[in-house]
């Protein structure tokens, strides 16, 4: 992962709107990363960041099972804001009283502030309330020494506060969803005013840090891409071949289970608006005939991805000796998800699953520290055109798992006529 000058530390304690907080940071100019409660204090001095952020979860802190982070971050000398449960954990760590609230808070709710300073600078008292989104079943009754109140609601008296010596300050309320009104000038004024960034992550610094590392680590090798045509792997094939032109080798495997001119619009796209070298396979009997006779969706895609790993072995064992694949990763697929009370966790995800130890090669995944919509901001800054960035997502397996029973041709024939005529109405 790339190194940042200036970060905002997210701890997830499990909240759905924990990579909401992320991106409204981000949104900002200023990187942000999320990591598991559990991140040791000594993990978190070594990142050095300018803030953190404890976020939001479905725990009382009074649980015996309740998620607890060190309570040695409150005393680096970094700030610390924390948003609902990260709220309530601070009081709770730092000696204040946390107990089920007589009357729960869910939905808007009416904020009244009563400190026009930190978290709430440029906020006028004139709009005597403020609208809020509040999603909380205890409350703060008594907080931490030192702490003092700097908003209140209808049924929390501490909707926000701060400590009076200490960059430390909490909300009950969730500044990161659209519903909290004021909720961007409060992460604004946290991230600029109190732990003093810069809005300096922009897609351009990322794309030449990016470009730096991708040149320094490659060297003089050779690397391949598998090409879908989706966003997420032009993009990748785009910034790799920014870093180190013609070292970089893109395969596209048509599996003759794409929509109606898809395969052909991907081919003369790549060759007539990119410098890529593109390798095209025409797979399409190969797929055909792995898929005859087969009717269960989940054994389809199990055929359709072990046949797509074997022939870009193939394709990419006649380059010679080839050190690096590149991978449209993102970053939703590499964080690791906070679980609770025996919840499944979300399977590991990877684009080309299988691959990289098959073949013995090194990942190269430029967009592992990007969510999608940065993604498409990154392809725009990268010169490539709104077609490619903004075109219909179409799934990997393609029309293959949208047809019940056997993938036959004359199947396959019905379901691009229906699908054109979809699209053009």
């Amino acid at each position: 992962m790339s190194t940042h000058n200036e970060k905002i530390l997210i701890l997830d304690f499990g909240s759905q709107t924990t990579q909401l907080i992320a991106r409204r940071i981000r949104e900002q100019k200023v990187y942000s990363e999320i990591h598991p409660y559990t991140l040791s204090l000594e993990r978190i001095k070594a990142m050095q960041p300018s803030g953190i952020i404890l976020g939001g979860g479905p725990a009382s802190v009074y649980d015996e099972d309740a998620p607890i982070s060190d309570a040695g971050i409150f005393e680096l000398g970094i700030p610390v804001l924390g948003i609902c449960y990260g709220a309530q954990l601070m009081m709770q760590q730092l000696g204040g009283r946390v107990e089920k609230a007589e009357k729960r808070e869910f939905g808007k709710a009416e904020l009244s502030i009563t400190y026009t300073a930190g978290l709430f600078a440029g906020l006028e008292t004139a709009p005597s309330h403020y609208q809020v989104w509040m999603s909380h079943g205890d409350r703060i009754e008594e907080p931490a020494p030192g702490f003092v109140a700097t908003a209140t609601s209808p049924h929390s008296p501490y909707a926000a506060l701060r400590h009076e010596q200490k960059p430390l300050v909490a909300v009950q309320f969730h500044p990161e969803v659209a519903h909290t009104l004021i909720g961007n000038d409060i992460l604004r004024n946290f991230i600029f005013d109190i732990c003093n960034c810069q809005p300096t992550w922009t897609m351009h610094s990322f794309i030449d840090a990016t470009v730096a590392e991708i040149k320094q680590r490659v060297g003089s090798d050779k690397v391949i891409c598998a090409l879908s045509g989706g966003v997420d792997s032009s993009v990748t094939a785009a910034l790799v071949h920014r870093a180190i032109g013609d070292q970089l080798t893109c395969i596209y495997v048509n599996n003759g289970l794409m929509r109606t001119g898809e395969s052909e619009s991907v081919l003369r796209f790549f060759r007539e608006k990119t410098d890529l070298t593109v390798i095209d396979v025409d797979a399409t009997e190969y797929f055909l005939g792995k898929l005859a006779g087969i009717a269960d969706p989940e054994e389809k895609r199990k055929r359709i991805g072990f046949g797509f790993i074997k022939i870009f072995e193939e394709e990419a064992a006649k380059l010679g000796e080839v050190k690096y694949l590149a991978q449209g990763t993102l970053y939703p697929d590499v964080i690791e998800s906070v679980v609770f009370r025996g919840k499944a966790p979300i399977k590991s995800h990877h684009n080309v699953g299988g691959l990289p130890e098959r073949m013995q090669m090194e990942l190269i995944e430029p967009l592992r520290e990007l969510f999608k919509d940065e993604v498409r901001e990154l392809g725009l800054e990268l010169g490539m055109p709104e077609e490619a960035i903004f075109r219909q997502p179409f799934p990997g397996p393609g029309l293959g798992i949208r047809i019940m029973g056997e993938v036959t041709r004359q199947r396959l024939d019905i379901l691009r006529r229906a699908d054109v005529i979809v699209l053009e109405e």
